[in-house]
């Protein structure tokens, strides 16, 4: 099989040109992974192409036939002294070739930060994008990181990220503590306080609202929508205690809280942003 992710130089397949066939894998190693400059002004030559000219294009997909032409840049991923991946299986080829255009995608992705911090979009904003699915239709990145850095230059989308990291905090403290996950979806019928059953409607309310805006590939609109379960998430902390002495109680909040974190992470992963 492919060699583990782990343990290899991502970067060392990058030296052998992988979209020229015939081309093999350069036998100098350097003693830290470094990006030739040319293969990095050729990066950024593409992401302005995308961008400039609004160009939904899927990089997986699109890089895994030019890497699977080029068995010797799918050979280069195996450290040296490992076993060379069995290329003549078809499983093997494909799992290699996803490897090394992953690691490509994140090449670009670096790229992209460096590109987009330029024109003052913040490194952790860009990062809670890639993080979500779709990140290598590099058009649709950049569209979630400009609406997510909008909704955070107001009051409601920076008081939205606390009350999410809260939220998120005190589930991933709960669930490493009672050793489960809490995503059975909570149940709006144990709500007692009315800040608790206000959140409760203000979740089933926001989500197919963002849902749709989704679809549209409309990012501000599905930010603001999700902004506007500030209110209710700082009301329901305000006035309701998650860890109660009630454990069905406890349970139910625990599992609206996992309600808020999914929900809230439909355009980016909050928890990756700073602060």
């Amino acid at each position: 099989m492919c060699p583990p992710r782990q343990s290899r130089w991502p970067w060392r397949w990058l030296t052998s040109s992988i979209c020229s066939p015939g081309s093999g894998p350069s036998t100098r190693s350097p003693p830290a992974p470094r990006i030739p400059s040319p293969l990095r002004r050729a990066a950024l030559g593409v992401i302005r192409l995308v961008l400039e000219n609004g160009l939904k294009l899927e990089l997986v997909q699109g890089l895994l036939a030019p890497i699977r032409a080029n068995r010797a840049a799918m050979v280069a991923v195996a450290p040296e002294g490992s076993a060379v991946p069995d290329l003549s299986d078809e499983r093997v080829e494909a799992e290699c070739a996803l490897v090394l255009a992953e690691d490509l995608l994140a090449f670009f992705h670096g790229r992209l930060k460096v590109f987009l911090r330029d024109q003052g979009l913040r490194h952790d904003v860009i990062d809670a994008c890639i993080a979500r699915p779709g990140s290598d239709d590099l058009n649709r990145l950049v569209k979630r990181a400009r609406a997510l850095q909008k909704v955070l230059g107001t009051e409601d989308g920076e008081n939205l990220v606390q009350g999410f990291k809260r939220a998120n905090n005190i589930l991933s403290q709960a669930e490493a503590k009672d050793g489960v996950e809490y995503s059975f979806g909570a149940d709006a019928k144990y709500a007692e306080a009315e800040s608790e059953k206000a959140l409760f409607a203000a979740l089933e309310a926001a989500e197919p609202r963002i849902k749709t805006a989704l679809e549209a590939e409309d990012f501000t609109a599905a930010m603001s929508e999700t902004a506007g379960l500030r209110a209710p998430i700082d009301a329901f902390f305000e006035e309701v205690q998650v860890n109660a002495e009630n454990d069905v109680l406890r349970r139910n909040r625990l599992n609206l809280l996992s309600e808020i974190r999914r929900v809230c992470t439909q355009v980016a992963d909050l928890a990756r942003l700073d602060g």
